[in-house]
């Protein structure tokens, strides 16, 4: 029996959609979008985070070499690097190949350095440091005594970088924290009159049904799940999208001062379900104000 009125409870509500399909597509739509931009954040987030931890397992540095410097001086330098510990040359980046790594980076806009009279681009050795863990290395103390050394213009190496970017993913983080709940608010505010204008238009049809003495519930059931429909309709199709900004954004990869390549990750199966379920849930909550608003109003 409860099946059957279920059942009964979702015929209305598709029902009621198909009769107004141009209201529902354009809050479902305006949904998706909303979830797609709270979702890419979220996908930020994760790639960040994975990033971070890739970054934090491998311990690198970036020897950066003065101009004009001699063979010997050199030789020296990089004896030096092969004596730290666990340190291994990964390679040496001549200013000529420095500049061509830029330009392959920048793509189309590589064109712009052409016009430069002078290579402003330092050579670097590239080191990696295998097998030691951060607490047992001095990071700082490595790049001073090798800044001291002849030729050595500058040292930078991984930690700096990480110490900086973790500071900007937190900023961000409370960026995308208060832009996502604004986000749910309107997501809210859309559902909310969506549902109140089909009630509207069902005025006379709900007037019917409450003198023949059918129970609120029979009422508001088809409302709340149409609102259900259009929540999950939108988060599925908010994931389609984000799963095709990841799948062309993980054609390529991205090396950035000598830290390892950063691949792309998709959101885990929790964040996934959290769309989805964000998806069901904005959508009952508009339902539920609409349908409440509409029955205080005229019933109460």
């Amino acid at each position: 029996m409860a099946l059957r009125v279920w059942a009964l409870y979702f015929k209305y509500a598709v029902g009621n959609i198909s009769s107004n399909r141009l209201i529902h597509v354009i809050s479902t739509g305006t949904i998706a979008i909303s979830l797609v931009l709270f979702g890419a954040f979220v996908l930020f987030f994760v790639n960040m985070n994975s990033w971070v931890l890739q970054w934090g397992q491998t311990l690198t540095m970036s020897v950066y070499l003065k101009d004009g410097i001699d063979e010997k001086a050199k030789q020296r330098i990089e004896a030096t690097l092969g004596g730290l510990p666990g340190a291994e040359i990964s390679s040496f980046v001549s200013k000529e190949k420095a500049l061509l790594d830029l330009k392959a980076t920048l793509g189309p806009q590589g064109r712009f350095l052409d016009g430069l009279n002078e290579n402003p681009l330092p050579a670097s050795f590239e080191v990696v440091f295998k097998n030691v863990s951060r607490g047992s290395l001095n990071s700082e103390k490595i790049k001073e005594d090798l800044e001291k050394q002849e030729g050595v213009d500058e040292v930078q190496y991984s930690e700096q970088w990480l110490e900086r970017f973790e500071g900007f993913v937190y900023m961000l983080r409370l960026i995308g924290l208060i832009i996502g709940g604004l986000l749910c608010i309107a997501v809210l505010f859309i559902i909310t009159n969506t549902i109140r204008l089909t009630i509207y238009s069902r005025r006379d049809e709900i007037e019917i049904y409450k003198l023949v003495g059918a129970t609120d519930w029979f009422v508001k059931a088809p409302f709340l799940i149409e609102g259900a429909i259009q929540g999950i309709i939108g988060s599925l199709a908010a994931l389609g999208v984000l799963f095709l900004m990841y799948f062309l954004l993980s054609l390529k990869t991205v090396q950035v001062f000598g830290l390892p390549l950063m691949q792309m990750v998709f959101l885990p199966k929790g964040h996934t379900l959290f769309i989805l379920s964000l998806g069901l849930v904005l959508g009952l909550m508009g339902s539920f104000i609409a349908i409440g608003r509409f029955f205080r109003f005229f019933y109460d």
